[in-house]
């Protein structure tokens, strides 16, 4: 790691922070093309830990991973009215099959062959709807194929004009889920029970707090019956949705004639469910956790749970340390921790602190002479805290301490979220809210979108969910906080992402 710039202050430049640490935790990298990212392999390490994490617990409740083809026929979208709707001004067409010389130099040396223009163009793959739900009209005959439960893990392209490393690019890294249902009972406990599962991976491993509850109409998926969320509050006080689950009821299955004879002998259509989750919540993990000293991994999610940072002055000593060294990696790699020893010579110990910081590494174990001598280690935590601990049981020490990092970063962000959130306000109490520091504000709402559209277009804040019973306020609000009229439910705003 080429030594870095100095990493501006969070509450200098929020935005110019969060590029920083993602720099120079080397976590990804802007790339040739405009409004991609190049995802590095230390990057790459925390979304493979976040897939395989992920992958256990969707195979856990009964589904199965599949692909599907990049590429969609542009029909398939004019389907489905609002599906179209929705995602008509970010698609990427495929129109020739192959390009043709002409002559000159440069960006115009090439150029489209007209004789291979596509007689129907495709559409390159914004989300997966319509080209699984025609494959589901092929599998799907009786109610004895029900339930049909898939994920795919697949890239996604949407024509972004303003991008942002992780948390909105062009082309991003996701999963799908998508499932079939005989009944609506059936689609919709499949939606909620994604949502939990959401919840449990990114407040157990993410270690970021989240509130669930359900999307208005303004803001729900394009063709969906209903769209849960999960939302995060991050440092600077701005949300971030870190994922959704969709009842899509029989939308789509009505649009590509899924159906399914039922017992009884009749016809009927499916019901269907999608949720998904992206490399956004790198993007959120980066802002829940990290510091002015760069990156703040949980250790569940770390690439490199621990560092052994060896001290010595003379090659004797050396050879004590780094003898101590390879033990007591052997001894953590054996009780399945990641754990690295940074035996180079090239750098001193403050300079490999300073580059295992930025990484986010969670805890560093310094090895020097004296601890050799007194059969020890010195743990630093990155969240803070320095000790030492004897190399007896080192493992069963190491393994408690993750466990309280992990715990520990999980109880600030969810005490900071609190701190920065207000229930019941009033329309002046939230204006001023906004204006300042911001977070989530709770309050009653009418359910109107002209009094939404008002409320975004004044303050810049959106519902962000109608929350669940386990996230609202004691006292639910009988009237809307902006315009007065009876609230229909209570709301959480926020400005965000």
């Amino acid at each position: 790691m080429a030594q870095a710039k100095k990493i501006t202050p969070r509450a200098q430049d929020f935005s110019e922070w969060y590029n920083d640490v993602i720099m120079q935790a080397e976590l990804a990298d802007y790339s040739p093309v405009r409004g991609c990212m190049v995802i590095r392999p230390h990057g790459y390490h925390v979304w493979e830990l976040m897939q395989r994490a992920l992958d256990d617990m969707f195979k856990a409740t009964g589904h199965r991973n599949a692909y599907f083809p990049l590429f969609i026929p542009m029909s398939f979208l004019a389907k489905e009215a609002e599906h179209v709707e929705g995602f008509a001004k970010e698609v990427a067409l495929v129109t020739h099959t192959r390009l043709k010389a002409t002559g000159k130099t440069g960006a115009q040396a090439v150029m489209p062959d007209p004789a291979s223009a596509l007689e129907e163009p495709l559409v390159v793959r914004p989300t997966s709807e319509t080209i699984i739900y025609a494959m589901f009209a092929k599998w799907i005959q009786s109610y004895r194929d029900l339930p049909l439960l898939l994920n795919q893990w697949c890239n996604i392209v949407r024509w972004e004009f303003r991008t942002r490393l992780f948390l909105r690019t062009t082309e991003f890294l996701w999963q799908e889920g998508h499932t079939a249902h005989a009944t609506e009972a059936e689609a919709e406990a499949e939606a909620r029970q994604m949502l939990g599962v959401y919840r449990t991976f990114q407040e157990q491993w993410m270690a970021m707090p989240v509130i669930t509850g359900l999307k208005t109409e303004s803001e729900k998926f394009a063709g969906a019956l209903r769209t849960y969320a999960l939302e995060a509050l991050m440092q600077d006080n701005k949300a971030l949705q870190a994922g959704t689950s969709h009842n899509l009821g029989q939308n789509f299955a009505k649009a590509f004639t899924v159906q399914y004879q039922t017992a009884a002998g009749g016809l009927e259509y499916v019901w269907n469910t999608s949720w998904g989750v992206s490399t956004r919540m790198i993007g959120g993990l980066v802002m829940t956790h990290s510091d002015d000293n760069g990156l703040v991994c949980p250790p569940r999610l770390a690439p490199v749970q621990v560092v052994i940072v060896p001290i010595w002055k003379s090659e004797e000593e050396r050879g004590q340390v780094l003898e101590v060294g390879d033990k007591v990696k052997a001894e953590l790699v054996k009780a399945g921790i990641r754990v690295e020893l940074d035996a180079r010579d090239s750098l001193k110990p403050g300079a490999k602190y300073f580059e295992w910081e930025a990484k986010g590494v969670p805890l560093r174990l310094e090895i020097g002479p004296r601890d050799v001598a007194a059969g020890q280690v010195m743990t630093a935590r990155r969240a803070g805290g320095k000790a030492p601990v004897k190399l007896d049981g080192l493992a069963r020490t190491v393994a408690t301490a993750l466990d309280e990092v992990q715990a520990g970063l999980f109880k600030a962000a969810q005490e900071r979220r609190e701190a920065h959130s207000i229930r019941g306000v009033t329309k002046q109490q939230f204006l001023e809210f906004m204006k300042g520091v911001g977070g989530f504000a709770y309050g009653g709402f009418c359910g109107s979108a002209a009094c939404e559209a008002e409320i975004k277009q004044e303050t810049a804040a959106t519902v962000r969910v109608l929350p669940d019973p386990e996230f609202r306020s004691p006292e639910v609000p009988k009237t809307c906080m902006w315009c007065g009229k009876p609230s229909v439910a209570e709301a959480v705003w926020a400005q965000a992402y």
